[in-house]
C-alpha cells in the first residue's frame, strides 16, 4: 500500500482526511496512534513531530501533515491520479 495515514480514533481533522480518501476512492491504510503524545513514537519517526493526521505517500515519497494540507494534495494529487488509474 503506497498511502499510509497515521490517524487518532476520535480525531474530527483525521475523519475529515478518512473522509477525502474514501469519496476519491484511493486506497490507503489507516495506522491507529495512541491517545497520548508522548507514546506516538512511529509518528515522530516517520514525519518528526507526534501530531496528527499525517500522510504518508510511499509512491511519490511525501509525507506531510497539516489536515488542509493533507486535503489539498488528496484533491491536487491522488484523486486526479486515482481516477486517471479507473480509466484505463
Amino acid at each position: 500500500m503506497s498511502i499510509t495515514l497515521y490517524a487518532l480514533d476520535g480525531c474530527p481533522y483525521c475523519e475529515a482526511i478518512h473522509d477525502a480518501l474514501r469519496e476519491h476512492d484511493i486506497d490507503y491504510e489507516t495506522v491507529w496512534v495512541d491517545a497520548l503524545h508522548s507514546e506516538r513514537n512511529e509518528v515522530k519517526r516517520v514525519s518528526g513531530q507526534r501530531a496528527v493526521p499525517v500522510l504518508v505517500d510511499d509512491e511519490r515519497g511525501v509525507t506531510m501533515n497539516e489536515s488542509e494540507n493533507i486535503r489539498q494534495y488528496v484533491e491536487r494529487t491522488l484523486a486526479p491520479a486515482s481516477a486517471s488509474a479507473t480509466d484505463r
